[in-house]
C-alpha cells in the first residue's frame, strides 16, 4: 500500500542540480541551469514544465517517450527529452491541463476518482480528468490534485524505480507526493529569418529587409556600408541558462559586428569577416538569468553592406570538454569544431519550419522542434541517418545525448514492415516527419542499404557510451536492431547467389527505389563494400546488445552470423586469388565484380573491420590513402570525414591526422552546396569524436563502469590532454604523453572506474603509480598491444607507462 515517504533529496533539488546524464540506474535530476522556478513562483499559463518527483529527483514521462492514448505515465531518469517537458495551460476555472510538449494532441489523464488510479496520456478533450489544480507546499514544491482535492498525483511508496507509473492517491503530505516545476520554454527570437518583414526587429536609419539575398526563405535583413547602423531585438528569457546565440551573415566589407546583450551589457561579440558567402557565426554561452533582457545586435560595415538572416539559439553543450596540447593546430581544431557543431543544436519545444529545402525553403509550416541537430545540408530541416550515424560520438562528447536518443528512435520508428523495414533517410526536427524531399511513399523515397545496418551498430555505440538501458529496453529500438540482422535482410534479396550467406542486396541504381552504396554514382549494384561491412557490425552490435541483455542464445546467434558473414567475404570477395592486391569493392546485377576505386564502397570495408588483418588489407589501406590524395579525391568534404576514422581503426595514427589537418585546413572553402565547408555538420562533429576515439583511443564500456585507452598520436603531437570525457555517469580526465604514458583521473564524484591503458607493441616492463606490474599483452587485428588494468577511485588519478 502507498504510504508517505520522507523526503531524501528535498533540499537537495532545491539547488542546481548537475548535468543531465543517460546513464544505466542514474537519477538525473533537472539539467544545470534550469533549477529553482518552483511552483512559488507564478506558474505562466502556456509555459512547459519539468515535473521531478521531490521524493526521487526522477522526471515524468510517458513511458519510452511514447505519447498514444494510454501511454502510462511514469518517473524516468531525467533527461531533458522534449517528451519530459508539460505544458500548463490554465483552464480559466482554477485548474490547469497538462499536455505532453512532444505530442500534438496529448494530456495527463487519470480515469475516474478511485485512489489508485493510474496517470496515462490521453487525446485532450477537456474531460475532467484531465484537470489538475495545483498547491504550493511549504517548501515551494507543488502538490497536485486531480479531480478530487482529497486526492493527489503519488509515486507509489517513494519507489526509486525507473518506470514506476504514477497514480492518484489519498493525500498525506509525503514527499511522494510533491512535484518540483522548473520552467522549460526555449530562448528564441521572434520572426528569426525576416519572413514577417520587420516584425519583432528594431531597424536603424539605412537598415531594412528585403528579398534580393535570403539565406533561407524570401526575405533577410541588410544594413548598408557605413557607420552606426544596427538591426536588433530583445527578448526576455523565461529562466536561467547558457546559450550560444547564431545567425547567419554575408558581407561586402570586413569591419561589422554580431553581438548579444543581457541587461544593456555586452556579453559577447565579434567582428565579421569579408565573407559574400553566407556563414554561420556563432557567440557562445551566453549565460542569463530569468527575467533578463537579451538583445540581439547585427551592426554595419564602414566600407561594405551587410545581410543577416536565420537568427538561431542554442543552449550552450552540456559538456564543455577542455583540451590542452603542445600542437597548437589540435588546440585551435577542437576549440573551433566544439563551437561550430553544438551551434547546429536545436532547442526542444522551440517552433522553426518543417520541409524546408533547397525547392522550398521557407518548409512547408512550422513544428515544434525535438531534441535535435543538424545532420546534412544546412538548408534542410532535416537530419539524414547516414550524417546522424557519423556525428552520434562527436555529440556524445558535448552532452547531447538526449538529442541522440531522440534521433536514433526516430528512424528506429520509421522502420516499419510496410516499408520492408527500410528506415526515412530524413527526418524534420520534429523527429517525426520524413523529410519530404526524400520521401514521397512507402514505395519511393531514398533509401541506401549501409545506413539501416549502420543505425543498428549505433544503438550498441550509444550504449556503450552511456550505459542507458533504454538502449537495451526500449521496444522500438529492440525490436529495431532484431529487425534489422532478420527481417530486413530477408526481404531484400537480390540477383546474386551468395552459397547461402544472408546478404542485403539492391536491384536499382534509383536511391528512391534503394541502392546498394551511399556512393551515388547511379551505378546498379547488387552488393556494395559499404553494405557489407555495415552489415557485419550490425550482427556485432546485436550480439553485444544480446549479451547486455543475458541473451546468450541471441548473441551466440549474431556472433554466429557475423563470422560467417566476414569468412564469406575475406573468400568470395578477395579478387583473384592468385593476387591479393585485388580486392572486390562491389558486385553489379549482373556479378560483375569492381575492384577499382569506389570510395564509400572501398573504405568502409576496412573502416568496418571485416576485411582480415594482414599484407592484404595494408595494401588495400595504402591504396585507399593514395586514391583520396589524388585523382580519386571526393568532391565534397564531408566524405573526406570517414578517411581519419579508417585509418585510427588501423594504428595507422600519422595518416589519421594528416586527414584530420587536410579537413580543417579546408573549412573556409566553398562547398558545391554554396556555403562554406565549415557549415557542412557532420565536419565539426567528427573532428570530435576522432580526437577522442583516434588520437586517444578511448573505447567505452559505460555498464561495466569501465573504459580502455589506447595512445595514437603521431610526431608531432607530443601531448594531450582531455578533460571531462563523458563515460556513463562518469567522467574523466584522459593525458598521453607520447606513445608509452597516460595519465587518468576519474572525476567523477562518486564511483570507481576500471581503466584499462593499452599501448601499442610489446614492451618488456609497466608501472602503474610508479610501481612495477607485469606486462599483458593482447593482439587485436594483427597488432600487439601491451596493457595494464586498474581501478581509479572517484577523484583518484592513475598513471600507467612502459618501458622497453
Amino acid at each position: 500500500m502507498p504510504h508517505r515517504t520522507r523526503s531524501r533529496f528535498r533540499h537537495r533539488i532545491h539547488a542546481h542540480l548537475g548535468l543531465v546524464s543517460l546513464a544505466a540506474g542514474a537519477v538525473s535530476l533537472i539539467p544545470a541551469g534550469q533549477a529553482g522556478a518552483a511552483t512559488s513562483d507564478a506558474v505562466v499559463s502556456g509555459s512547459s514544465y519539468f515535473l521531478a518527483s521531490t521524493a526521487t529527483g526522477q522526471c515524468l514521462g510517458g513511458q519510452w517517450a511514447a505519447t498514444a492514448a494510454g501511454t502510462p505515465v511514469v518517473q524516468q531518469p531525467c533527461q531533458d527529452l522534449l517528451s519530459q517537458r508539460w505544458q500548463l495551460t490554465a483552464n480559466g476555472q482554477g485548474g490547469w491541463t497538462i499536455a505532453d510538449r512532444a505530442a500534438s494532441n496529448a494530456c495527463l489523464s487519470v480515469p475516474g476518482t478511485a485512489s489508485g488510479a493510474a496517470l496515462v496520456e490521453n487525446a485532450c478533450d477537456g474531460s475532467a480528468g484531465e484537470q489538475f489544480t495545483l498547491q504550493t507546499a511549504g517548501d515551494g514544491s507543488t502538490v497536485i490534485h486531480p479531480q478530487s482535492p482529497a486526492l493527489c498525483l503519488d509515486l507509489p511508496n517513494g519507489s526509486a524505480t525507473p518506470n514506476t507509473q504514477i497514480q492518484q492517491w489519498s493525500c498525506n503530505g509525503g514527499s511522494n507526493q510533491e512535484w518540483l516545476l522548473t520552467r522549460a520554454d526555449p530562448l528564441q527570437f521572434a520572426n528569426p529569418g525576416f519572413e514577417q518583414g520587420s516584425s519583432g526587429w528594431t531597424f536603424t536609419a539605412h537598415s531594412g529587409t528585403a528579398g534580393n539575398n535570403p539565406h533561407l526563405g524570401s526575405t533577410a535583413a541588410y544594413l548598408d556600408a557605413g557607420t552606426g547602423y544596427q538591426v536588433s531585438q530583445r527578448i526576455t528569457a523565461p529562466q536561467d541558462g547558457s546559450y550560444d546565440v547564431s545567425a547567419w551573415i554575408a558581407t561586402g566589407a570586413a569591419g561589422g559586428s554580431f553581438s548579444v546583450q543581457v541587461n544593456g551589457s555586452t556579453a559577447a561579440t565579434l567582428t565579421l569577416p569579408s565573407q559574400s558567402t553566407y556563414a554561420k557565426y556563432t557567440l557562445p554561452r551566453v549565460q542569463v538569468h530569468a527575467g533578463d533582457a537579451v538583445t540581439v545586435a547585427i551592426g554595419s560595415a564602414p566600407t561594405g553592406w551587410v545581410n543577416v538572416d536565420d537568427i538561431s539559439v542554442a543552449r550552450s553543450a552540456p559538456n564543455n570538454p577542455q583540451l590542452s596540447s603542445d600542437n597548437a593546430t589540435l588546440a585551435a581544431l577542437f576549440d573551433w569544431a566544439k563551437t561550430k557543431a553544438n551551434s547546429f543544436a536545436s532547442q526542444p519545444g522551440s517552433t522553426g519550419p518543417i520541409n524546408a529545402d533547397e525547392n522550398n525553403s521557407g518548409g512547408a509550416g512550422q513544428g515544434v522542434y525535438s531534441n535535435t541537430y543538424w545532420a546534412g545540408y544546412p538548408f534542410r530541416s532535416d537530419f539524414y541517418s547516414r550524417d546522424f550515424a557519423h556525428q552520434l560520438a562527436g555529440a556524445h562528447l558535448l552532452g547531447l545525448d538526449a538529442d541522440n536518443k531522440t534521433m536514433l528512435k526516430s528512424f528506429a520508428a520509421s522502420a516499419t514492415a510496410g516499408q520492408n523495414y527500410d528506415p526515412y533517410w530524413s527526418v524534420n526536427f520534429d523527429a517525426k516527419t520524413p523529410g519530404s524531399i526524400d520521401y514521397h511513399s512507402p514505395t519511393d523515397f531514398v533509401r541506401e542499404l549501409p545506413a539501416p545496418f549502420e543505425l543498428a551498430q549505433k544503438v550498441n555505440d550509444a550504449y556503450q557510451w552511456t550505459g542507458d538501458s533504454d538502449y537495451l529496453n526500449d521496444p522500438t529500438l529492440s525490436s529495431y536492431v532484431a529487425n534489422t540482422t532478420g527481417p530486413f535482410i530477408a526481404g531484400h534479396t537480390g540477383p546474386l547467389n551468395n552459397n547461402g550467406v544472408p546478404i542485403a542486396e539492391a536491384s536499382s541504381g534509383d536511391i528512391f527505389q534503394g541502392v546498394a552504396s551511399y556512393n551515388e554514382n547511379g551505378a546498379t549494384l547488387a552488393e556494395s563494400g559499404d553494405s557489407i561491412g555495415s552489415q557485419y557490425q550490425a550482427y556485432l552490435a546485436a550480439a553485444a546488445l544480446a549479451t547486455a541483455k543475458g541473451n546468450t542464445a541471441d548473441a551466440t546467434k549474431y556472433t554466429n552470423l557475423a563470422t560467417q558473414l566476414k569468412t564469406y567475404y575475406n573468400n568470395a570477395w578477395s579478387g583473384n586469388p592468385r593476387n591479393w592486391n585485388t580486392v572486390v569493392r562491389a558486385y553489379d546485377t549482373s556479378g560483375t565484380a569492381y575492384t577499382d576505386w569506389g570510395k564509400e564502397n572501398s573504405w568502409f570495408m576496412p573502416l568496418k573491420g571485416i576485411m582480415n588483418s594482414g599484407y592484404r588489407e595494408t595494401n588495400y589501406l595504402n591504396f585507399i590513402d593514395g586514391q583520396a590524395s589524388g585523382t580519386g579525391a571526393p568532391s565534397n568534404l564531408e566524405a573526406d570525414t570517414y578517411l581519419p576514422d579508417v585509418f585510427f581503426a588501423h594504428n595507422m595514427s600519422a595518416t589519421g591526422w594528416k586527414w584530420m589537418q587536410y579537413i580543417y585546413n579546408n573549412i573556409n572553402n566553398q562547398h558545391s552546396g554554396g556555403f562554406l565547408n565549415s557549415d557542412y555538420p557532420e565536419v565539426s562533429f567528427t573532428l570530435l569524436s576522432q580526437t577522442v576515439q583516434g588520437l586517444m583511443g578511448v573505447q567505452p564500456n559505460a555498464a561495466a563502469n569501465a573504459l580502455t585507452t589506447h595512445a595514437q598520436l603521431p610526431g608531432d603531437i607530443g601531448y594531450l590532454q582531455l578533460t571531462s570525457i563523458p563515460v556513463g555517469s562518469h567522467t574523466v580526465s584522459l593525458r598521453h604523453d607520447g606513445l608509452t604514458k597516460s595519465t587518468l583521473t576519474n572525476t567523477s564524484g562518486t564511483g570507481a572506474l576500471t581503466w584499462t591503458a593499452q599501448f601499442t607493441g610489446g614492451h618488456s616492463g609497466i608501472t602503474v603509480n610508479g610501481v612495477a606490474q607485469s606486462v599483458q599483452t593482447t593482439t587485436v587485428d594483427g597488432n600487439t598491444y601491451s596493457y595494464a588494468t586498474v581501478t581509479v577511485p572517484a577523484g583518484q588519478t592513475a598513471v600507467v607507462q612502459v618501458t622497453g
